[in-house]
């Protein structure tokens, strides 16, 4: 049996028993990924139709016949398997794909080796040429593995520094570095790491070259614990995040992160993209969380298919994301929690709320929603048309700070805020995975739960909020029994964007009525 190898992690490469197969035609190189990725037949006509999106039928079913026949001239006539209406790689054949093979090691927890599996971006540098639907799917493509790519380098560096391999931890810092270069978290796993390995002088380079790039590409300064790290060594106590522990469920293996003390427990569950880890790098941010910590336990957590948490082949419903809540306040042995849910994180922890009320203290919800979509008995939220408008306009211009001008136009000309929410975007999650986390939100409704929620709930909203109208927590708080409505000054739909203070005073307030 014939062992065919697919490379399209970096430069595409088809080989045969180890020799490249020699393939001048872009399209067919293009193909041959595309069915391999397939894993099983794909209709000739769709295929076809993208590879030639210009041509008249008949001309794009010749063009592909004679493309067929020109690659089984080079691999041989039993490499693919036609009919009259699908094409796929033969069942006879032994194929190898670099990419699954990396996925596989990620499914499995085999993190160094997936690391080993990923030299490049998919398909890096490639494109057919005038096939605008291809070149689509491989940047959706391309976006979900360098999100778990991602992951995994992230996952290993904390592995190799625990366990004092400090030369192996700054390695694989060093590929995050180069994923995400404006990072000053990965800029200081990097740095420190060096130190810790005895390497100085490797590290100033580094500290230099961070310093440029934000210089040239934000034009701002390192921040303070950045800068302390070679002034004091890498024993420095710098403020660092919290440390991530894992819990599986359902499957899934869940992010989160404990931090601070005290008589009840505060979980925050956040809107519709998270990452437990960098959400500490934007220092309104860290200043508003650790503010929470003062007040309790601050649980944070990672949706799944969110963040640091297990990527899935769903859309993650609202009674998904309340498990999560349950599975990770039973990691954390938590026993009195009031849940802080912000924007989509509400319904989620109203689900949870109803169902477990024995474990729920309190609720806050900040600028959240009851309903992903409007209808004629519940207009305050986008139409469904609007909605998908919106998501694809999101996803057109990822890779950016997509949105922040409407999530927090206050921070929206602050050059590091703005490189922040791109990077926490490209790390959280991968535009494919984000559209099925949306689309699970699009079409949540948890209107029939707000008359059972029986705790006392705070329901905070600014009044010049874009991105979700205040009308919809005027709802929430006119439906939930025990709700007291907030309306606040200001435009920012992030609760530590713009004047954090009386958002974290009304918390304040509420979390100790219920700790006493």
């Amino acid at each position: 049996m014939a062992l065919f190898s697919v490379r399209t992690l970096g430069f595409p490469e088809i080989r045969q028993d180890g020799q490249l197969c020699h393939l001048a035609l872009r399209k067919g190189v293009a193909l041959l990924v595309y069915l391999a990725e397939a894993k099983g037949p794909v209709g000739r006509d769709a295929v076809a139709t993208m590879l030639w999106p210009e041509g008249r039928e008949e001309v794009v079913r010749a063009r592909f016949r004679r493309l067929l026949h020109r690659l089984q001239l080079t691999l041989g006539d039993d490499v693919l398997t036609t009919d009259r209406s699908t094409v796929r790689w033969s069942a006879a054949i032994d194929l190898q794909v670099d990419s699954q093979l990396f996925e596989q090691a990620c499914d499995r927890g085999e993190f160094e080796r997936a690391c080993r599996h990923y030299p490049g971006d998919f398909l890096e540098g490639f494109s057919p040429g005038d096939c605008p639907q291809f070149d689509e799917w491989a940047f959706f493509r391309r976006e979900a593995l360098r999100g778990r790519a991602i992951q995994a380098l992230e996952r290993v560096v904390h592995d190799r520094n625990a366990a004092g391999d400090y030369a192996a931890a700054a390695a694989h810092a060093g590929r995050l570095v180069e994923l995400d270069p404006l990072s000053e978290v990965y800029g200081r796993h990097l740095i420190r790491n060096l130190l810790l390995a005895g390497d100085r002088a490797t590290a100033q380079r580094h500290l230099e070259a961070l310093t440029q790039r934000l210089r040239d590409e934000l034009n701002v300064a390192p921040e303070s614990e950045t800068r302390a790290l070679l002034n004091a060594g890498a024993t420095l106590p710098i403020e660092q995040p919290p440390s991530t522990r894992y819990v599986s469920g359902g499957g899934v293996h869940l992010a989160f992160q404990t931090y601070g003390a005290g008589p009840i427990d505060v979980l925050v569950l956040p809107g519709f993209v998270s990452h437990v880890e960098r959400v500490w790098e934007e220092p309104r941010c860290r200043a508003f969380l650790s503010s929470l910590a003062g007040m309790g336990r601050l649980i944070l957590l990672d949706r799944r298919g969110i963040g640091l948490s297990d990527r899935v082949g769903f859309n993650p419903s609202v009674d998904a994301t309340a498990q999560d809540i349950g599975t990770v306040l039973d990691a954390a042995s938590s026993r009195r929690v009031v849940l802080f849910g912000a924007s989509e994180g509400g319904p989620a922890c109203i689900k949870f709320a109803v169902d477990h009320p024995d474990r729920v203290a309190g609720l806050i919800l900040f600028a959240s929603l009851a309903k992903g979509t409007a209808t004629h008995d519940y207009p305050y939220a986008l139409q469904a048309g609007q909605y998908d408008l919106w998501l694809q306009q999101l996803i057109a211009v990822w890779g950016g700070p997509a949105g922040i001008e409407t999530f927090a136009p206050s921070l929206s000309g602050d050059p590091q805020a703005r490189a922040w929410w791109a990077g926490l975007l490209r790390a959280a999650s991968s535009p494919g995975a984000l559209k099925g986390v949306l689309e699970a939100l699009r079409d949540m409704d948890v209107r029939q739960f707000l008359g059972r929620v029986s705790m006392p709930t705070l329901v905070l909203h600014r009044h010049d909020d874009r991105a979700v109208r205040i009308g919809a927590s005027r709802h929430l708080a006119s439906h939930i029994a025990q709700a007291r409505f907030i309306e606040l000054d200001g435009a920012d739909h992030w609760a530590f964007a713009g004047d954090q203070q009386p958002v974290l005073d009304h918390i304040g307030r509420f979390v100790g009525s219920l700790a006493g």
